[in-house]
């Protein structure tokens, strides 16, 4: 009885998958590490074979016995990358990830076209999305791009290898700039413009389509039955959005990971005047979300956590021992550059006004403080913000309720907390299940696991930290 959809999200850090059942229920959930590589300053690279062995771990470890019972997959991934891909799906090079600056210098040939072209876009300029990393490969790995047949996003390789046959969709297209709001299509124009292949952009398909059934080489490695079902799928952020079942125009959600996002539905894509955060294609026809973006969040914590010597439990503790505000040190988290509202690349992470008289404490609580003020910075730039009295809080990098507290005292919101922390797989498994039509109830939103309230005075102090941290050039 094909009764279940499994959704995979291929994470910076890791690849998550999620198995449910008809009714929407989760019956199990498995996770695996991606490492990273970083050969030069700047540069952020990720083996698309080491995703694939994460992958199949992953999927084998959820499945338990029930690899006869999944009827579709569904797939969710880490936006803005490029694999370049040989049409046997074969990586001919890591792939370069959204974290990725060596592309910056590139951003000028964006600066340079019509402005109608670059208007089509809509969104702001970032060296890590494909459009601008294709330009540097065309300038400094040509051979290379030369051999290549495709130029894939992230999940859309992943796709690849379990069907066979290349494809993408609206949700990850437009996080490339490299694609016409207006026309939902590839933006041929700035492509041309730029000099880029047109031929290394893959047919878009709809994300609650199916692309193709389970190819036996990747069935055999997953454990699954060759002709399996398999969903165009959709952007991580897309995904999330699906998972936690915001359906609501006007709905703010922040979400926390590696990186963090704010976003909200729209009718329209309707791009922001001053470009501070962007406007992507959702994973249902017909709507569009905005986003602003933290260009580092859990990353953060994880460099923080190692620099400074201390373990998640020890650094609770720590967090704790030190008062808001951190006695007055701050921390700018930009270790990998800024996206909203600054969208500057170039900017990087700091300890401010440290004394002899700070302890540890203060610095791992500056850090949290910073983290949190860096997801206000970009809520703020989302008309949407301003008007509601809560968000809802998704992420597994929203678990401890330190942390929660944390971000619900500076953001002055009521936090309505997601229960389920893997929402994009979630998300993945949901597209997958109601493209092959086995989903009794694909709208099921994911019940709340608590209600955290703001508290005045820890708001006031915290914003009076923020503005100094603003002050400071942040």
């Amino acid at each position: 009885m094909t009764s279940c959809s499994l959704g995979i999200d291929l994470g910076t850090a890791s690849v998550k998958a999620v198995l449910i059942g008809a009714a929407g229920a989760q019956l199990g959930v498995a996770s695996a590490p991606v490492p990273l590589s970083r050969p030069k300053p700047g540069w952020v690279e990720s083996d698309p074979e080491d995703w694939w062995l994460a992958t199949t771990a992953a999927v084998r470890e959820v499945l338990a016995g029930r690899e006869a019972q999944v009827g579709a997959v569904g797939l969710s991934g880490q936006m803005h990358g490029v694999v370049l891909a040989r049409s046997d799906r074969r990586p001919l090079r890591p792939a370069i990830i959204s974290l990725d600056q060596r592309a910056q210098d590139d951003l000028g040939c964006y600066r340079d076209l019509p402005v109608h072209l670059r208007s089509s876009l809509g969104n702001p300029l970032v060296p890590g999305m494909a459009g601008p990393v294709l330009h540097w490969l065309a300038a400094n790995e040509p051979t290379v791009l030369d051999e290549a047949d495709w130029a894939l996003q992230p999940k859309d390789w992943l796709r690849f290898r379990l069907v066979g046959q290349a494809g993408s969709e609206p949700s990850d297209a437009s996080g490339t700039l490299l694609f016409d709001l207006a026309e939902n299509n590839w933006a041929f124009p700035v492509v041309k413009a730029l000099g880029l292949r047109a031929d290394l952009l893959a047919p878009l398909g709809a994300s609650v389509e199916l692309a193709g059934p389970l190819e036996g080489g990747a069935a055999q490695d997953l454990g699954l039955p060759t002709g399996t079902p398999v969903a165009f799928g959709c952007a991580d952020t897309a995904a999330a959005l699906l998972g936690t079942g915001l359906s609501e125009v006007g709905t703010v959600q922040l979400t926390v990971g590696s990186a963090a996002q704010v976003v909200t539905l729209r009718r329209r894509p309707v791009p922001d005047p001053e470009l501070r955060y962007h406007v992507f294609a959702s994973a249902l026809p017909g709507q569009w979300y905005a986003l602003a973006a933290v260009q580092a969040a859990g990353v953060v914590f994880s460099w923080a956590l190692n620099a400074l010597g201390v373990n998640w439990a020890e650094a609770y503790e720590l967090f704790k021992a030190s008062p808001t505000g951190a006695n007055g040190v701050s921390f700018i988290p930009h270790l990998a550059g800024a996206r909203s509202p600054s969208m500057n690349t170039a900017a990087r992470a700091s300890f401010r006004r440290l004394e002899l008289r700070h302890d540890r404490a203060d610095m791992v609580r500056a850090v949290f403080e910073g983290v949190a003020f860096s997801v206000l910075d970009a809520a703020a730039t989302l008309p949407e913000f301003a008007e509601v009295p809560e968000l809802y809080l998704a992420g597994g990098g929203t678990l401890h309720e330190k942390w929660r507290q944390l971000l619900c005292d500076l953001l002055g919101k009521i936090l309505l907390v997601v229960e389920d922390p893997n929402a994009s797989a979630r998300g993945a498994a949901l597209l997958g299940g109601r493209a092959a039509g086995i989903l009794r109830d694909d709208g099921q939103t994911v019940p709340l696991a608590g209600r955290v309230e703001p508290r005045r005075r820890e708001h006031e102090t915290l914003m009076e930290a923020f503005d100094r941290w603003k002050g400071e050039g942040a």
